[in-house]
């Protein structure tokens, strides 16, 4: 059985390397070097996760991460090849289910960062792990809204949230998750139904 965590980590991983620290990314502000930061502290360090529940320590997971970022490049990248088997979230028994979403919107983040990209063709098992990681994101984010949708991936049974007002959104099963993780602008779906509903669709802070 594939490990697509594992598959998309390598690429990315590849990737990153190939453009560089200094590229753009499609998380605002943060050049490659910073989104490989992220990860290796996502990892490495969760105690850099306290300042989401303890507002005292706010900054801290920002410190770490600026830290981390602030290894040679290669160091940095060859630290995101190797994750430690001790993390609680990349851990061999967990790591297909906490990292292939991960994984994938990061790798996406730096493929459409600098525009001129296309999407690319996924392979079925990849794409069957995408659409069944989706499926509470789209239903917590289109109650969150209050919007009642239709959302049809290629290939897929739909996934129908909620009653009216309601659209319809469809797009291969890669775009839906770019677009459901809160890069709308980068995702190429459609939505069908009253404007004013798609573009709350399209500006919304979607995501977990």
């Amino acid at each position: 059985m594939t490990n697509y965590a594992r598959s998309e980590r390598e690429q990315l991983a590849d990737l990153l390397t190939s453009t560089g620290p200094d590229a753009p990314t499609l998380c605002e502000g943060w050049t490659t070097r910073d989104l490989a930061a992220h990860l290796v502290v996502r990892e490495r360090r969760p105690d850099s996760a306290l300042g989401i529940l303890v507002k005292p320590l706010a900054g801290l997971g920002e410190r770490i991460r600026l830290a981390r970022a602030a290894l040679p490049y290669p160091e940095l990248i060859g630290q995101l090849r190797r994750p430690p088997v001790w993390s609680p979230i990349s851990n061999p028994l967990v790591d297909p289910l906490a990292n292939t979403m991960e994984m994938f919107i990061h790798h996406e983040d730096v493929r459409r960062g600098a525009g001129g990209w296309q999407p690319r063709a996924l392979d079925r098992g990849l794409e069957t792990t995408l659409h069944r990681n989706l499926k509470l994101i789209i239903r917590g984010s289109l109650r969150r809204l209050g919007i009642g949708a239709d959302v049809e991936a290629t290939g897929f049974p739909p996934i129908r949230v909620g009653g009216e007002p309601r659209v319809r959104i469809t797009g291969d099963v890669g775009e839906l998750a770019v677009f459901f993780f809160g890069r709308q602008r980068a995702a190429r779906v459609a939505i069908e139904g009253g404007p004013e509903l798609a573009e709350r669709l399209r500006t919304a802070r979607l995501g977990v």
